[in-house]
């Protein structure tokens, strides 16, 4: 079984979408592949994380009350008076004004805090690939045998260039797990650096640019373009690794079809 496919079964063991034969097939794999207790335990972690840093909102105490003593009064009067209404939906109006409230933090904290972990899933998928052995599983400076080698491996076809003429050689390339899919890890290298560049559809994400990160001591540039995400990550320079990225970015849209004339 290769490693992206564990991974995918781990992810789907851990939501109770496995059957009982593929997880008695992954229990076995488990046993035997240090590599995938440790992706295990990485997505346990991350599960904990989403657990503890998605925000809980509750009414003040205060507004409990005054709404409890509205429902009992309201419930206890027979011919409630319009003014007794009044109230009555003024506080429930508020309630739910503080729920709108409630759900819009809620949605914007999420947001920022899946951005986090997105990150942080790409920074330690990129620190694995420097373990010796999982770098690259086609290795080479062309192009053209790097592309293809993708071909019936992904649902996709990811762009492949090389920058050689510009300092940095493309050095090859290989499958890797990330956002819940399988997607494409692309090698390339300045110098002694090595720089990952993981792509991936875009599955209708606006196109656009993130602030560049820099964690651990590693940079990580993110961005979106009509058709794919992309992350570069390396313990490059900010200034070279963005001209890295800038150098792809300009061959993305010189491959893109000219829009059609009127």
């Amino acid at each position: 079984m290769s490693h992206p496919a564990v991974e995918a079964w781990i992810d789907q063991s851990l939501d109770d979408e496995l059957s009982a034969a593929d997880a008695a097939e992954l229990a076995v794999h488990l046993e035997g592949c240090e590599r995938c207790r440790g992706f295990r335990e990485e997505r346990l972690a991350l599960r904990a994380a989403i657990a503890e840093q998605i925000p809980r909102f509750e009414a003040p105490g205060p507004l409990r009350e005054r709404m409890r003593a509205e429902w009992r009064a309201h419930a206890g009067a027979r011919s409630p008076k319009p003014v007794r209404r009044l109230q009555l939906g003024y506080w429930v109006g508020l309630a739910a004004a503080l729920a709108i409230v409630a759900v819009t933090s809620w949605q914007v904290s999420a947001s920022r805090a899946g951005a986090r972990l997105l990150a942080d899933e790409v920074l330690a998928t990129h620190v694995r690939s420097l373990m010796p052995g999982h770098l690259t599983d086609v290795i080479s400076t062309d192009q053209h045998t790097v592309k293809p080698w993708f071909n019936g491996r992904l649902d996709f076809s990811p762009p492949v260039y090389d920058f050689a003429g510009r300092g940095y050689p493309l050095a090859g390339g290989r499958l890797d797990y990330l956002h819940g899919r399988t997607v494409a890890a692309l090698v390339y290298t300045r110098r002694k650096h090595l720089i990952n560049v993981f792509v991936w559809p875009a599955g209708g994400e606006a196109a656009g640019g993130g602030k560049p990160r820099f964690v651990q001591g590693y940079h990580l540039l993110r961005w979106v373009t009509p058709d794919y995400q992309y992350w570069v990550v390396s313990d490059l320079g900010i200034a070279e690794l963005s001209e890295f990225a800038g150098l792809i970015q300009a061959a993305d849209s010189a491959a893109a079809p000219a829009p059609p004339s009127q």
